[in-house]
């Protein structure tokens, strides 16, 4: 390994929004993030509510049919 190009590796400490308070090493001493293996619906089972902004009704919204559309034929 070439000397002084790698970053420093230190103790480093995981916060989840839900509360869950994780320590690994990492290049970063402090990391938040929004949703932990104790909060995901898929290790938990349960189903939570993730906010997506609308982001389904937006595309329906924006793609709804309204009659023909411009890229159809005519039989």
């Amino acid at each position: 390994m070439k000397p002084k190009i790698h970053p420093e590796y230190k103790d480093a400490t995981i916060i989840c929004a839900c509360g869950e308070v994780m320590h690994t090493r990492s290049t970063k001493q402090n990391i938040r993030v929004e949703i932990c293996s104790k909060c995901h619906p898929f290790y938990t089972g349960k189903q939570k509510f993730v906010d997506s902004a609308g982001r389904v009704e937006k595309f329906l919204k924006k793609y709804k049919k309204k009659g023909e559309t411009k890229g159809q034929e005519q039989e």
